[in-house]
């Protein structure tokens, strides 16, 4: 969502006109994409059981729509089609000629697989496990595309071994400028969707593992939390859970906190909460599947066991966010992640499969 709307706001910066398809599912229309956008349509989103019998995944044929169809068909415009998900009309034959990309914002199959192993109940195991088989065999309707823009240079080296027609373009984000506070932050700082079985995961390995007596504050931000990791919090004295906060004050946390600590056990695509905490945080300590094939591992301090985070968590707590390291940070995502000039580049894209 993040990567679509800033990409949208990009592209609209630029003087592209842009006609937003959204399915709609949950969240209410927005009033700031139609100030962005040319035109925006909704389409509901067909839920229920019975698509889980389809032979396509779930998440592609919960997306089929004969509405939005007719409205591509209506006119010659080049089509971004945002994610595997949405690909259900990408091989139509009614689109042939048309100039025609694919956002990949992750191996898909993958990623499911991935929640598969962290699903706590046997059902939704099941979904994930079906899910992941049917979108690997839907895949290959990405040769249709004219182009697939990978999010990270690891999807880049998958999809090139698969298909002819990749191009690496990174996630577009929030913030476009390094802003990194001055001075010390007083704590350490976890954010992510808890209702998410990888963040929920995260969260309690920062809890029992690595801030387990640790002689430093550790603030976890998130909606939902499980009953699991509110017990496990209660017990550490130097844990707090702040939840159902809003952006913002997501934001100002990232700010203030002197290390803002990304685990993650799912190396799929590209964390963006990661790009929002360099961008605009002090120290970032991660793991490896955390910055794994996203050339951002330099600018992070990078363990994969608990008794060296701590090591380094304590060390980031004393010093400052400068000198030669922010110096690389700011030349990496200022060479890499600027929205502006990846938003051209997906010009540049379009004009040239004309």
């Amino acid at each position: 969502m993040i990567d679509v709307y800033y990409k949208v706001k990009a592209l609209a910066e630029l003087g592209v006109r842009v006609h937003l398809h959204c399915f709609q599912y949950g969240r209410p229309k927005a009033k700031e994409l139609e100030r962005l956008c040319h035109k925006v349509y909704y389409y509901p989103r067909k839920l229920g059981k019975l698509q889980l019998f389809s032979s396509l995944p779930y998440v592609v044929v919960s997306r089929r729509s004969d509405a939005l169809l007719d409205r591509l068909l209506q006119d010659e415009h080049p089509i971004l089609f945002e994610g595997l998900h949405c690909c259900y009309h990408l091989g139509d034959p009614r689109l042939h000629g048309r100039t025609r990309l694919v956002r990949a914002h992750n191996v898909e199959h993958d990623y499911y697989a991935a929640l598969a192993k962290a699903a706590s109940s046997s059902f939704r195991r099941s979904y994930f496990i079906n899910e992941a088989r049917k979108l690997q065999r839907f895949e290959p309707v990405l040769s249709e595309a004219d182009r697939i823009l990978a999010i990270s240079p690891k999807d880049e080296a998958y999809f090139g071994s698969h298909f002819h027609n990749v191009v690496h373009i990174p996630a577009f984000h929030a913030v476009d400028t390094v802003r990194v506070p001055e001075g010390l932050g007083r704590f350490a700082f976890y954010h992510g969707a808890l209702g998410v079985a990888e963040n929920d995961q995260a969260a309690l390995f920062l809890v029992r593992k690595v801030f387990n007596g640790l002689d430093a504050q550790l603030v976890i931000a998130g909606s939902d939390a499980s009953a699991e990791l509110k017990r496990e919090v209660a017990k550490a004295p130097n844990v707090e859970l702040r939840e159902n906060i809003g952006t913002e004050e997501i934001h100002r946390l990232v700010r203030e906190a002197q290390v803002n600590v990304l685990p993650t056990f799912q190396a799929t695509g590209i964390k963006l909460k990661l790009l929002l905490c360099l961008f605009t945080g002090r120290h970032v300590v991660c793991n490896t599947p955390m910055v794994e094939g996203t050339g951002l591992e330099s600018l992070c301090h990078v363990h994969d066991d608990p008794r060296a985070m701590r090591v380094s968590i304590l060390d980031c707590m004393t010093e400052p966010a400068n000198g030669a390291a922010l110096e690389q940070r700011v030349k990496v995502l200022g060479e890499r992640f600027s929205n502006q000039r990846n938003a051209e580049r997906i010009v540049e894209l379009l004009r040239s499969s004309e």
